[in-house]
């Protein structure tokens, strides 16, 4: 069958920034899926979604021009309905043959489960790829993420903007399309400035070649990174480094067709407020690109990206340098304003800022965390009273004007405040981290005072919200207390603080005594853990083995960590999953032996057969060389030292009988069973492991 490539493309008023890449991606999903759903061969190869703010394309390197034969069967009556006793055809036959538009006789039959029935079969040519496409390109259309589409001119079509061209070319040939009010042809357009005119598109392959020609990258990946060396090598020329994050770039590669560098530049005076303020207007504001000297402190230039080559860059640097002016300006009336008065002084207004009806004001949860990090920091080896201190001073800012204005800076803006008001560094610095991690990929605070005040935030934070009756339910957390209960698990292992967490939670929840609510301490340790089950699927830990160690309930969070990694090592051994079985099976047994007295210790002089005097003797050694390890939590160790009991744990169960008829025989073999089984699972339920 001939192939040949295939363009659509859609020329629309400039499109929503964030919107661009989902509408693109269903655009092309919608196209593919059509066209395979009919059975039209398609070859990909690398095609991906095409786009600018102006315009959404699929481009196919390979488009059959029809549908293969279509074959249909459609099941008739059985013989015993479809003739009657001399053969003949009755009504229903008669029916059915007519609908298929044949004579009773050319039917051919088939035979079931039920017996022999009529069935009539036909094979038509199937249709011409151009015939199919308008129908394809309409489903695609309506199946995009459009929630509120617009109108436009006197009719009713609608999109997400006004649609202003239609390309559909199936190679060099013009698939004829009567769409949203237009027809299609090969008149794509260029760039809006640069070359304002129509661009003939002779051939679909020829398509991203031409656009460039009228200074058009269609292809997203292309844009992305002609930005990202335009900006690197802007940045170095100016003997800085760009400021290059994921989310910025992400916007700018969607609001430009053909992207150049500007480079700009702002007062110096400006770089006395605090750089985040200064980078947040930068990015979130204006998608400008920060520049940044060697060791990460802001300059005074930065990047813009224009969506043409001007002949006088100079000009659209002043207006970039105006747009961002009196962001900057405010920024800086604000941050001296709260110089003014000072971050300790900003505390007096959170007592009359409600928290939660239930949990008090502001000031309340405040109390409560400097309390609860008194109580945290001795175990970890940090000063109490600088834990203290950096809990009373950690949310003063949320009553600054930085803040009331960038709500983003919530701790970095106090850490500022803190330096200037000449706390201690270590507390400056932890009145930041405390709010670490601030999303999925970020990492924990890295002081180790800034992980206690992280800790002792997150626990009262969690405790307040399950004693308020705030628990998630579905997608409903308005506490975001999921996403508390992981940043409070990370922190605690990742940290390597081996702090018990029913303990924490407990001492969090005592803060609340005073406001007649309490948390169930059981119900919120087994929350957070539930969160880690997320956690550990991310670092390639399976289900099985998570589950083998939750099931053992460890006190902290860190001794989970070590069990996990240990049951990791455990699990790649030749013999973790017959051990695996065997206290699967150690289980079922003691179970279903609810009714005998099992003794605490095995009597030797019961031992009857070789192969459970050698387990004996074996498990006794085990347990032996096992209990100091298992003192100072070291799994793998453990782990590694019962695999060794393989062999006589096999030998016990092919060759003795544990239900014994003599009761003190079967009595003694089941407490032999469960020192084994209880030593096996002393580290994880390791029965979870066995499929």
């Amino acid at each position: 069958m001939s192939m040949k490539p295939l363009l659509i493309e859609l020329g629309v008023e400039e499109l929503p920034v964030k919107a661009l890449p989902g509408l693109s991606q269903a655009f092309f999903d919608g196209i593919v899926g059509g066209l395979e759903k009919r059975g039209v061969a398609v070859e990909r190869g690398a095609a991906k979604p095409l786009s600018t703010p102006r315009r959404l394309a699929v481009l196919l390197p390979g488009v059959g021009a029809q549908q293969p034969e279509q074959h249909s069967e459609v099941l008739g009556p059985y013989l015993n309905i479809g003739l009657d006793a001399d053969g003949n055809p009755t009504k229903a036959l008669a029916g059915f043959a007519a609908k298929a538009g044949v004579e009773w006789t050319a039917l051919e039959r088939t035979t079931d489960a039920k017996g022999e029935r009529f069935v009539a079969r036909s094979t038509k040519p199937g249709a011409a790829t151009a015939d199919l496409l308008p129908e394809v390109i309409a489903e695609a259309i309506a199946a995009m993420p459009i929630p509120k589409p617009m109108r436009w001119g006197a009719h009713t079509h609608a999109f997400a903007r006004p649609v202003h061209w239609l390309v559909v070319l199936h190679g060099k040939d013009i698939v004829p399309v009567q769409l949203l009010g237009l027809s299609s042809d090969r008149f794509s357009r260029g760039h809006r400035f640069m070359h304002d005119k129509q661009v003939w598109i002779s051939d679909a392959a020829e398509y991203v070649e031409a656009l460039a020609g009228a200074k058009v990258l269609v292809d997203v990946d292309l844009r992305r990174e002609r930005i990202v060396a335009q900006v690197n090598d802007t940045a170095a020329a100016a003997g800085g480094v760009a400021r290059i994050t994921e989310d910025n770039l992400g916007q700018v590669v969607h609001l430009c067709e053909w992207p150049a560098p500007v480079l700009c530049r702002f007062e110096r005076e400006f770089l006395a407020v605090p750089q985040e303020a200064l980078i947040e207007t930068m990015e979130i504001n204006q998608k400008f690109f920060p520049v940044l000297d060697g060791e990460g402190r802001l300059t005074e230039q930065f990047i813009g990206i224009a969506n043409i080559e001007s002949r006088d860059v100079a000009e659209v640097a002043k207006g970039y340098e105006r747009v961002i002016r009196p962001r900057f300006a405010d920024a800086k009336f604000f941050f001296d304003e709260d110089l003014k008065q000072g971050l300790e002084a900003m505390g007096a207004g959170l007592s009359s800022v409600t928290y939660q009806a239930k949990l008090g004001t502001v000031a309340d949860k405040v109390a409560r965390v400097a309390a609860l990090a008194a109580v945290i920091a001795p175990q970890v080896g940090v000063d109490a009273a600088k834990a203290q201190r950096a809990a009373q001073l950690a949310k003063n800012d949320l009553q600054s004007y930085m803040v009331g204005e960038f709500p983003e800076l919530q701790g970095i803006a106090g850490r500022h405040y803190a330096v200037a008001a000449g706390e201690d560094a270590d507390v400056a610095l932890a009145i930041d981290e405390a709010y670490q991690p601030r999303f999925a990929a970020d990492d924990i605070a890295a002081s180790a005072l800034g992980k206690v005040l992280a800790i002792a935030e997150r626990a009262d934070t969690l405790a307040g919200g399950f004693a308020a009756g705030l628990k998630p339910t579905g997608n409903k957390d308005p506490f975001a207390l999921r996403r508390n209960a992981l940043g409070l698990a990370r922190t605690l292992i990742e940290s390597g603080f081996d702090l018990d967490l029913g303990a924490l939670l407990a001492a969090a929840n005592a803060g609340l005594a005073d406001k007649g609510v309490q948390a169930d301490v059981a119900e919120l340790a087994d929350f957070i853990t539930d969160r880690l089950k997320g956690y550990y699927a991310d670092r390639g830990v399976p289900a099985t083995q998570f589950n083998a160690v939750a099931e053992r309930k460890p006190a902290s969070l860190y001794d989970f960590d070590r069990r996990i990694d240990a049951i990791g090592i455990f699990a790649a051994l030749p013999e973790a999953a017959a051990l695996a079985a065997a206290n699967k099976r150690i289980g079922n047994i003691l179970r279903k032996a609810e009714d005998v007295v099992i003794p605490d210790s095995v009597d030797a002089a019961l031992l009857a057969e070789p192969a459970e005097s050698a387990l004996a003797e074996a498990v006794a050694a085990a347990i032996a060389q096992t209990t100091p390890a298992l003192e100072s939590k070291d799994y793998v160790a453990v782990l590694t030292r019962l695999a060794g009991l393989r062999p006589q744990v096999d030998a016990f169960f092919d060759g003795v009988m544990v239900n014994a008829e003599d009761p003190a025989l079967r009595a003694n073999r089941l407490a032999l069973l469960k020192q084994l089984g209880g030593r096996l699972g002393a580290v994880a339920a390791i029965e979870h492991l066995s499929s």
